[in-house]
Formats: C-alpha cells, sequence, structure tokens
C-alpha cells in the first residue's frame, strides 16, 4: 500500500531519472561538510516532510504537561 506523501523521506525522482548524489567536501577539521546545492535540497525536503506535522493541534494532555513543565520553571527562576 503507498504511503501518504507527508510520511515519505524524501520526494521521489521523476521517473527514468537517477537519484541526485550528496557531494560531501573534506574540511579541515576532517569531518565532511555538504555544499551549498545538497544542503539546500535536504533544507527542501525536511520542510516538506515536516510541514504537515507542524499543522497538526496538540494533544491536550501534552499541552497541559506543557504548561505544566513552563510553570515548574517559572517558579524555579524566581527563587
Amino acid at each position: 500500500m503507498p504511503y501518504p506523501a507527508h510520511q515519505r523521506a524524501a520526494p521521489r525522482p521523476a521517473p527514468g531519472t537517477a537519484p541526485t548524489a550528496l557531494r560531501v567536501f573534506p574540511v579541515a577539521s576532517g569531518a565532511p561538510a555538504l555544499d551549498a546545492q545538497t544542503r539546500m535540497r535536504l533544507g527542501r525536503q525536511l520542510q516538506a516532510l515536516y510541514d504537515p506535522v507542524i499543522d497538526e493541534a496538540l494533544d491536550p494532555r501534552l499541552a497541559e504537561l506543557l504548561q505544566q513543565l513552563d510553570a515548574d520553571r517559572g517558579e524555579d527562576a524566581s527563587r
């Protein structure tokens, strides 16, 4: 069964095209770094993945817990 678009990790390439490979470059610290085009593409894909989640309503129980946490932090800060 196909998954809805918001449940896929990234858009699929058009039929007949190969997926674009990530371009990774070594930097002075030895850790790999992504080029600007790859970072932009990754950012767009992450935004497309998480936009539907951001628009979802928060469970009332979780909202209440978050309010209690904020209140507890406020009490700790005033001490």
